[in-house]
């Protein structure tokens, strides 16, 4: 019997999903673009944000549904709250505009690191804020924010990125008690993979021992276990492992074991 009602809660859902539209920060490249692709395969229409105009005209030209792309560069607070008023009737926001820099904390570019953190952390504090006051008036949607894996670990070599993500994932952990206990039918979650093979890697300077994960597979990993609305969202067998090791393994040796994964590239 409760299988035939999770079936049917499915069927529900899946019919629902014609009907929904979704922000994506960040979707001219990567995991962002192949989260489109996949909800756009799924009927769902899209709103497209990144600062490159070109190459979001490239992607939505391979959508199936409806698509408006907005160029804005997100590092900027007023452009963050100039976005939440150019759309309307967001069903889903996936918070994936980000990136990284590495190097030694004194060495790397105090400008470059300042725009990563308003990128990474204001930017997504301040759309999730934004838009999660709209579903919490229509009682429904979906919030997926991009951590990452660097998000339960130290950080050597890219220490401020990794206290980027570690903010992302404790608020959207604070936020997902909130909405439970209050009872809304909202679903927020935190995708936290490792390195994928994705520009993300050359605009950091950043070479990992760790073989990259394929950004298609992240991606529809990541939307199939937002629409089960799961907590944390880990991709692969290493990163459940990583993320294992990290309760158990002192921060002091795991910052060791960090600093000799990380290599820059120049």
């Amino acid at each position: 019997m409760n299988k035939i009602i999770k079936n049917k809660k499915l069927i529900k859902q899946n019919e629902r999903r014609y009907f929904m539209k979704a922000l994506i920060t960040g979707a001219s490249s990567g995991i962002g673009k192949e989260m489109a692709l996949y909800l756009s395969e799924q009927g769902i229409d899209l709103v497209l944000v990144a600062r490159d105009k070109e190459k979001l005209e490239e992607v939505k030209k391979m959508m199936k549904t409806k698509t408006e792309v907005i160029c804005a560069d997100l590092s900027d607070a007023e452009a963050c709250i100039n976005l939440y008023k150019q759309v309307d009737n967001i069903d889903i926001l996936i918070n994936n505009a980000g990136f990284g820099t590495c190097g030694d904390f004194t060495e790397t570019d105090l400008i470059t690191e300042l725009n990563m953190i308003a990128t990474n952390v204001c930017a997504v504090h301040t759309l999730t804020k934004l838009f999660l006051t709209d579903m919490k008036k229509k009682n429904y949607g979906y919030i997926l924010n991009v951590a990452s894996i660097a998000s339960f670990l130290p950080g050597p070599k890219m220490s401020a990125y990794h206290a980027t993500k570690a903010y992302v994932l404790k608020l959207t952990e604070g936020i997902y008690e909130e909405i439970s206990r209050e009872g809304y039918d909202i679903k927020i979650s935190t995708l936290c993979p490792g390195p994928i093979k994705t520009p993300f890697l050359e605009t950091a300077n950043v070479r990992f021992n760790t073989k990259p994960m394929s950004a298609r597979y992240v991606a529809r990993y990541a939307i199939d276990n937002m629409f089960e609305g799961k907590y944390m969202i880990l991709p692969g067998t290493s990163n459940k492992l990583i993320r294992f090791l990290s309760k158990i393994v002192p921060d002091k040796i795991a910052g060791k074991i960090v600093y000799n994964s990380v290599n820059k590239l120049h």
